[in-house]
């Protein structure tokens, strides 16, 4: 497989996994606000609401444990930019005081595994 088509093969899975778990969330009593909030620092996968308080969530889908578990992937460069991200998003929207958490979701072998509070800013 060319390395075209192996990146092409993670963002289709990455997408499936962000797809399931927005539906996690829905089931959760969530309100999926945004998907894919993108600005020049980065990118959110999905932004929702649990009862008054915005959460930006963070989805990493593995197919195997051969580099770690999924969280694991957030390190701390990622964190910083998921910050700026969620500021941008936060002063789009009017939402500054509005109390917020990062929550990452781990999709592997179709299992959902939802950290919340996973990080702080």
């Amino acid at each position: 497989m060319s390395d075209t088509q192996k990146n092409l093969y993670k963002k289709i899975y990455g997408r499936a996994g962000e797809r399931l778990a927005a539906k996690y969330l829905k089931r959760q009593g969530c309100k999926i606000l945004k998907k894919n909030f993108a600005v020049k620092a980065g990118e959110i996968d999905i932004v929702a609401l649990d009862g008054e308080t915005l959460v930006f969530v963070e989805v990493k889908s593995r197919q195997s444990d051969s580099f770690g578990e999924p969280a694991e992937a957030v390190d701390a460069k990622k964190r910083k930019k998921y910050g700026l991200v969620a500021r941008a998003y936060l002063q789009r929207s009017g939402d500054e005081d509005r109390e917020c958490r990062f929550d990452v979701i781990e999709v592997k072998d179709g299992r959902v595994n939802h950290i919340k509070n996973a990080f702080f800013i």
